[in-house]
């Protein structure tokens, strides 16, 4: 089953706009309605390509010692009441809270590291500066955390010891397929296509172009904060220019967790308002939600000369890329990369390089994170990753190497096939992968895999929600 959301970005009279949509079966008044755009534009922000900022930290910092518990008694009312607040900021959510003993203990589920390692030092843990690389790798598995701490009035002490509404509707069919050619009858200029994907456990990729991850995790100049739309456009453009006709994945991840966090992550009521309801029912849904759900995020900008097929789609590999995980030789991964999990984002980093004295026998270098106590960054500073947006009317007269040197570039990753026919299916993975190394079979999709699509008939269908928002580019004038 196939649960397809589109929403257009039009400009003109509401009397002139029309969308055509090829559909595979009748589809009735049950099988459409109308989402919000908020909801949309959650998406869109959640796996846009996102620009970050740090700064190193002192090297020769050493952390204090923990302080006595008796210094929890003293804490404001005031912490308390902004206590709320902090924890939706920090992407922070308190699933369990209970006492035993003299110990208070907490149970958290978190979708950024460094929000985390916000909320423990906001909560008074006494947990040393930098400790996000290390949370990291457990927030990215999903991990939940454990956290206890003394209550000091259960201690006996001795020696002082958180516009157009997009259309939503679905069917089943054997192909998963976008319909784009018949939006290019009447385009004068080019179109720029975001396609989100969501299917359980699954990443997917076209089948009938060529598939590049776009180039990620590598330093930009500082002025690329003030022009970021314009350096991912000059970016993606470099990279289709590379690649010709490709299509370009900027996204997959569990769109539960993020990291860094641009803004909220999916949940279930998401997930259900884009299409699960529909996916064997709202109660099959929750019997088997045992999987999260990946969302892949798929860029394409043609014109009608340059597309000369649909859009088929098949599941792919996971793969990861886009993270601060340093390699041997003290170097970022750079690229996209196989792995058992999907952990791939477009990620640029505008980084400042410690400045101050060095007056220790053993500084530690290359430790990241927010601007260090005391500094004076003005108003400017990123206080969370920045995603990109509206690129299709970005800037396009600014030059890639004014932003950054060294630019790598983009790998391929499915090799485009021949567009099934009427009847064929075509939601198999690649049988090689330029990521590094063969795709091999992907994990079976989870969902409707195996459901019943009929009385006394079985059919094996993937789960797939797919939203899709689709630019029409107007060509500027010359100034």
């Amino acid at each position: 089953r196939t649960v397809l959301a589109m929403q257009n970005n039009y400009e003109g009279p509401a009397a002139g706009f029309a969308m055509v949509v090829p559909v595979p079966v009748v589809l009735q008044k049950a099988n459409v309605k109308t989402l919000p755009r908020e909801l949309f534009a959650k998406v869109d922000q959640l796996d846009a390509p996102r620009l970050v900022e740090y700064w190193e930290q002192d090297p020769c910092y050493v952390p204090p010692p923990a302080k006595s518990v008796y210094y929890d008694r003293l804490e404001s009312a005031g912490a308390a009441r902004t206590k709320d607040k902090a924890d939706r900021e920090s992407g922070v959510k308190v699933e369990a809270r209970f006492s035993v003993g003299e110990y208070d203990i907490v149970i958290l589920s978190a979708k950024d590291a460094s929000g985390l390692e916000a909320w423990l030092q906001q909560e008074k843990y006494a947990i040393p500066p930098g400790a996000a690389p290390y949370l990291r790798p457990y927030v990215q598995s999903g991990s939940k955390f454990f956290v206890a701490k003394v209550d000091p009035a259960k201690v006996v002490f001795q020696r002082g010891m958180a516009k157009l509404s997009p259309l939503r509707f679905h069917y089943d069919a054997e192909n998963f397929s976008l319909p784009v050619r018949l939006g290019l009858m009447n385009a004068k200029g080019a179109q720029d296509l975001i396609v989100h994907i969501l299917a359980q456990n699954q990443r997917y990729e076209v089948t009938n172009y060529p598939n590049v991850a776009i180039p990620t995790n590598f330093d930009v100049t500082d002025k690329t904060k003030g022009n970021f739309g314009a350096f991912y456009a000059a970016l993606f453009d470099e990279t289709v220019k590379r690649h010709p006709k490709a299509v370009v994945t900027e996204y997959s991840w569990d769109a539960t967790t993020c990291d860094p966090c641009p803004g909220p992550v999916l949940d279930e009521q998401d997930f259900l308002t884009l299409g699960a309801d529909v996916l064997g029912g709202e109660q099959d849904y929750h019997s088997r939600s045992n999987g999260g759900f990946t969302i892949t995020r798929l860029h394409a900008r043609y014109t009608k000369d340059s597309l000369g097929e649909d859009l088929y789609f098949r599941a792919a590999p996971p793969i990861v890329g886009g993270r601060e995980m340093v390699q041997e030789g003290g170097k970022l991964e750079q690229g996209a990369h196989p792995d058992q999990t999907n952990n791939f984002q477009g990620r640029y980093s505008i980084r400042h390089p410690w400045t101050g004295p060095i007056a220790c026998k053993n500084p530690v270098r290359g430790v990241w994170g927010e601007p260090p106590a005391g500094s004076n960054v003005g108003g400017t500073a990123l206080t969370r990753a920045q995603p990109v947006a509206d690129t299709a009317f970005a800037r396009r007269d600014l030059a890639l190497a004014s932003f950054a040197t060294n630019v790598p570039a983009g790998n391929l990753l499915g090799a485009a096939a021949a567009a099934p026919g009427p009847t064929g299916a075509s939601v198999e993975p690649a049988a090689e992968s330029d990521a590094g190394g063969p795709g091999g079979p992907p994990p079976a999709p989870r969902g409707c895999g195996g459901c019943n699509s009929g009385a006394g008939s079985e059919s094996v269908l993937a789960s797939l929600l797919a939203l899709v928002t689709l630019a029409v580019v107007r060509q500027r004038r010359k100034r």
